[in-house]
C-alpha cells in the first residue's frame, strides 16, 4: 500500500492539520487525490512521532487477557504471564482481526492441503516463492487488490484474483457523510438497535476498492501480468500438482497455492475473557452481540469501548482511524 485511503485530517494527533502540517518540508507527493491521502510512510513517520512524544511507549504492556474482573472500585485485567494490571478506567478497543473469514470450501481444502492455502492475515503465512505458482488471491476488495498487484509484479502472468462480484469502487469503505450530523443524527434517533445494524450493514462499501487501484488492475490485466475472473467457488478439490476450483460459471480455475484476502468475520468477538466479563457484569448487548452503551461509550460505570464494539453508537466509521478518533472525544468529555 503506497498511500492510506483515509485523507490527511485522519491520524493519531489531536489537531487536525498536525499530519499535513509534518509534511510541509518533505513535498507535495506525500498525499494523492483530491482528498490529499497519505503516504503510508508519511503516515507511520506521524504516529511514531506522535506515540514518542506522548511517552505513550513507556505504558505499553504487551501480554495476552485472560481474564478482566472488578474489585470495588478498581478493574483488575489478568494477563496469561500471571501479571495483573489495575486501573480505575478500563477502554476495551479489540478489534475482529482473530477472526478470519475462511470461506466453507477452503476450510475443507485446509485440513488436505494446509501447506497450499493461507489467509492474508495469517500470522504464519509463508514467503510466496516461484514455487508457488502458479498462484490464486480470493477476494474483491482493497487488501486483495494491493496483494495482486505486489504479486503479478514479482511473478508476471502467474496470478489470478478471484472475485464473487465485479469491482466495487468508493473513494472510501463509507460515504463521508457518516463522519457528521448529515447522517449520524438520523441513525441516533434511530431506538432499535436491530435498524442501526442494518443501517451499518448498508452503508459500508464492504469489498470495495479505490478508482486508482480499479485502474492498476485493469491496467495491470491488460498487459497480461494479472488475470481476473468473476464467480462463486461450487466445489474445490486438491491433489500433489496443485488445487482445482469450480465455479457457478461453469468455469474451472487451477493454481498451486491460494491466498484468502476474505477479511474478518463480522461478528461479536468471542474472546473467551470477554464472554466471562458480560456475564460477570451484566452488560447490555444488542441481538446482534454488539455492546449497548451510553453516548459516552460507557458499557457500565467506568467501562468504555471504541473500535467496533462502539459501532451501534459511533456508526460505519467505528473501525476506522475516523471512529478511534470520534470515539477518543467522547470518552475524554464525559471523564472531563
Amino acid at each position: 500500500m503506497e498511500f492510506l485511503r483515509s485523507p490527511f485530517v485522519h491520524h493519531l494527533d489531536v489537531h487536525p492539520f498536525s499530519l499535513q502540517k509534518a509534511a510541509k518540508s518533505k513535498g507535495p507527493l506525500n498525499f494523492y487525490g483530491r482528498y490529499k491521502r497519505p503516504s503510508l510512510s508519511l503516515f507511520n513517520e506521524h504516529s511514531d512521532t506522535v506515540l514518542h512524544e506522548t511517552k505513550l511507549e513507556d505504558a505499553w504492556v504487551k501480554g495476552r487477557v485472560e481474564d478482566v474482573t472488578k474489585e470495588k472500585e478498581t478493574w483488575k485485567v489478568h494477563t496469561e504471564t500471571g501479571r495483573v494490571i489495575n486501573g480505575r478506567n478500563i477502554v476495551i478497543s479489540i478489534s475482529l482481526s482473530e477472526q478470519l473469514n475462511i470461506p466453507e470450501w477452503a476450510a475443507k481444502l485446509q485440513t488436505e492441503s494446509e501447506h497450499r492455502i493461507h489467509h492474508i492475515f495469517d500470522p504464519e503465512l509463508p514467503e510466496m516463492v516461484s514455487e508457488s505458482m502458479p498462484l490464486m488471491v480470493v477476494g474483491g476488495g482493497i487488501t486483495a487488490a494491493h496483494t495482486s498487484i505486489k504479486l503479478s509484479r514479482l511473478f508476471p502472468g502467474k496470478v489470478t484474483v478471484l472475485k464473487r462480484h465485479p469491482f466495487r469502487v468508493h473513494d472510501f469503505d463509507s460515504n463521508p457523510g457518516w463522519l457528521g450530523p448529515k447522517n449520524m443524527d438520523s441513525f441516533l434517533q434511530l431506538k432499535d438497535y436491530e435498524e442501526r445494524r442494518a443501517a451499518i450493514g448498508q452503508a459500508r462499501h464492504r469489498g470495495s476498492i479505490t478508482a486508482e487501484l480499479h485502474a492498476r488492475l485493469n491496467k495491470l490485466s491488460r498487459e497480461g501480468s494479472l488475470t481476473i475472473a468473476d464467480g462463486e467457488v461450487v466445489s474445490a478439490e486438491s491433489d500433489p500438482q496443485g488445487i482445482s476450483l469450480l465455479l457457478d460459471t461453469d468455469v474451472r480455475i487451477e493454481a498451486k497455492s491460494i491466498i484468502l484476502a476474505t477479511g474478518f468475520t463480522p461478528t461479536m468477538p468471542q474472546q473467551e475473557w470477554l464472554q466471562k466479563l458480560i456475564k460477570r457484569e451484566r452488560l447490555k448487548c444488542a441481538n446482534c452481540g454488539y455492546p449497548v452503551v451510553e453516548p459516552s461509550l460507557e458499557w457500565c460505570p467506568h467501562l468504555y469501548v471504541t473500535g467496533p464494539l462502539a459501532e451501534l453508537e459511533i456508526g460505519p466509521v467505528s473501525r476506522n482511524i475516523a471512529g478511534a478518533r470520534k470515539a477518543a472525544e467522547r470518552i475524554v468529555l464525559n471523564r472531563m
